[in-house]
């Protein structure tokens, strides 16, 4: 008995496409860092880059399990 392949939802299709953009961002966001970049909250006060780069990392990583999680679920 063959059933023919499931179509993903293309709600959940379009939404981990978004999850992966947010990715992208947030990697471009360490290049920045990683190239010298400062930043400055709305006060004037600087940002401490060394935590925000391991903020960063961490989203990074957690997004990456989350995305391969959804990829699994969506095929």
């Amino acid at each position: 008995m063959n059933q023919p392949p499931s179509t993903p939802d293309p709600a959940a299709v379009a939404a981990l496409e978004r999850f992966k953009a947010q990715r992208v961002t947030a990697i471009y966001r360490l290049d920045l860092i990683a190239k010298g970049a400062v930043i400055s909250y709305e006060d004037g006060t600087p940002v401490d880059m060394a935590s925000e780069k391991a903020r960063l990392e961490q989203m990074v990583a957690d997004m990456d399990r989350r995305i391969a999680q959804l990829e699994r679920t969506l095929v």
